[in-house]
């Protein structure tokens, strides 16, 4: 018989439903998680970001802003209905030449240019196979490059992340930093550099 808790904390693999969005990306978030205060050390204007698994864009539209008008905001989802809304809300924002809405496919994100700097909040729980996601994100990002991991307490055990580092590891990565962001398990992933 499955645990309890992990039903309860729905810890088994699936996607969070586009429409449940609205209950954890509102103005009352910001409080917890400012995303300003948890991206200034990785994010620099000029960069090409990659924002997996964006939301409405509570992350997305502040990196656009972060970026400025030399930088892009690559939001990527497996959600069709999910990148709506977060068109409607950088059309209302004037950020539409910063932010690129991308449909990933079902097994890939499906980008080819490389980026500076990867952000994974909260939804790495989410994805079906996680190796084959940390090598397709190994091959995107730029050799100095970051990958930003924070995953939702509620849902992720210390043990299941523990088991996601060690998978980033096998890909190539390496853990960087351990910042701390309210309600989450993180790190901060570099690519591992041979002596």
């Amino acid at each position: 018989m499955k645990n309890p808790f992990d039903r309860l904390f729905v810890r088994e693999c699936h996607v969070c439903p586009w429409w449940l969005c609205f209950t954890f990306d509102n103005l009352i978030r910001k409080l917890f998680h400012d995303p300003e205060n948890i991206l200034a050390p990785y994010v620099h204007e000029g960069d090409t970001v990659l924002d997996v698994g964006p939301g409405m864009g509570f992350f997305s539209i502040p990196l656009a802003r972060m970026v400025g008008d030399k930088g892009k905001v690559i939001a990527a989802d497996v959600q069709a209905p999910m990148l709506a809304v977060l068109r409607k809300r950088v059309k209302k924002q004037g950020l539409e030449g910063r932010i690129v809405p991308h449909l990933c496919k079902s097994n890939s994100i499906d980008i080819r240019e490389p980026i500076d700097f990867a952000l994974a909040f909260w939804m790495v729980h989410e994805v079906p196979d996680q190796n084959k996601f940390f090598l397709e994100m190994k091959s995107l990002l730029k050799p100095e490059g970051n990958l930003l991991l924070a995953e939702p307490t509620i849902h992720v055990t210390r043990p299941m992340f523990e088991e996601t580092i060690k998978r980033a590891g096998e890909a190539g990565f390496a853990v960087r930093e351990t910042p701390k962001i309210f309600m989450s398990r993180t790190a901060v992933l570099s690519l591992h550099k041979e002596p």
